[in-house]
């Protein structure tokens, strides 16, 4: 929006031109959201416990966790006001990417939005059954498939992207719907898998969509794609806004996310931002990459499937309890001490994505 104004008035003030550049916006982006999430964070609080929109907890969980009962959820509704307002302001809302990724995002956030309603305030545990969570993800994930592989303006935009290797794409033709698909709706699940200790999911969530950005930015420049041998996606590099945002918005959060925690995002932002993740990692073509990156969040995953199979299969669990970090809570870990090496993970597995654009 304020690139269009800019641009307008650059004919007039000198100066204004320089807010076409994608750094800046990007910059301002992350600055706009952090300030929207610093502000708003504390009203935000104090309405959600003057409206008693607290978090219940699971009778068979973590005993250390049985006082965290009744803290502000649905924190994540801040993430994405901070997200909207701060993408729509400074991206060129004449990019598709902007808009499908953003309405997907604000989409899968709508459902987590009915489950946390339907918990913390009309006190039904089951929340929004799962059948019904399944089916809205897989609508919006489909539409958002659909809308990629039909605006599609090259083969690439529909190849899959090998890292490591310096010719190694595969044409998926339809099947990119799948993949997709699959992509947006397994990163969201995971991530909401990965919401359950103070600052657990929103970090890394942050370091990822820090990671993306490059990704963007680096696949909407086209010599700056040529020369590391990655997909030029012309529009893609506006991501950068956005994923700024998601940056900024996260850290905002964290301020008041951080052990111990003030509020949860509970699922209208875990299942918001991973859809996000997986939205802007299939337009930069890094699905695999995005698979490394969102390491914590594919563990986290990973172990809840092993435990359920093997239960079912062997009446055995494989681990003390799933998601993961549970497991190691059980094992005696304080939870700021899962937290952070958690993190340190997220880091390591960050620049080994980042990696992936020189090691070719």
């Amino acid at each position: 929006m304020l690139v269009w104004l800019a641009d307008y008035l650059s004919q007039y003030i000198d100066g204004l031109g320089v807010f076409r550049y994608l750094t800046l916006r990007g910059i301002m982006g992350v600055l706009t959201a952090l300030a929207i999430s610093l502000i708003l964070g504390p009203v935000m609080i104090r309405k959600l416990s003057y409206y008693q929109i607290g978090q219940a907890v699971r009778d068979d969980g973590p005993e250390s966790h049985f006082s965290k009962a009744g803290t502000p959820t649905m924190g994540g509704g801040l993430i994405l006001v901070a997200i909207a307002i701060s993408t729509l302001l400074w991206s060129d809302l004449g990019n598709r990417y902007v808009w499908v990724v953003l309405l997907t995002t604000l989409a899968f956030g709508a459902i987590g939005w009915v489950d946390d309603w339907r918990k913390v305030v009309e006190k039904n545990p089951r929340g929004l059954p799962a059948r019904w969570k399944y089916f809205w993800q897989s609508v919006f994930g489909f539409v958002a498939a659909i809308f990629l592989y039909m605006t599609a303006q090259s083969p690439v935009e529909t190849q899959l992207i090998v890292p490591f290797f310096k010719d190694v794409a595969l044409d998926m033709g339809p099947w990119f719907i799948l993949l997709t698909y699959l992509v947006i709706v397994g990163s969201s699940n995971a991530v909401n898998l990965t919401d359950g200790l103070d600052g657990l999911a929103i970090m890394p969530t942050v370091m990822v969509g820090g990671g993306l950005a490059i990704f963007a930015y680096l696949s909407g420049h086209a010599r700056f794609a040529d020369y590391l041998l990655i997909p030029h996606v012309p529009g893609a590099g506006e991501l950068i806004i956005f994923l700024g945002a998601l940056v900024g918005a996260g850290l905002g959060f964290l301020w008041f996310n951080t052990y111990p925690a003030q509020v949860f995002m509970g699922d209208v932002g875990a299942l918001a931002l991973g859809a996000a993740l997986g939205v802007v990692a299939v337009v930069v073509r890094q699905e695999i990459v995005l698979f490394i990156m969102g390491g914590v969040f594919v563990m986290e995953t990973v172990s809840v499937i092993l435990q359920v199979g093997s239960y079912k299969l062997t009446g055995r669990r494989i681990f003390r309890m799933a998601p993961l970090h549970h497991h190691f809570e059980l094992k005696g870990w304080p939870e700021p001490r899962v937290i952070v090496r958690f993190w340190v993970i997220t880091v390591i597995l960050v620049l080994v994505g980042l990696a992936t654009l020189k090691i070719r």
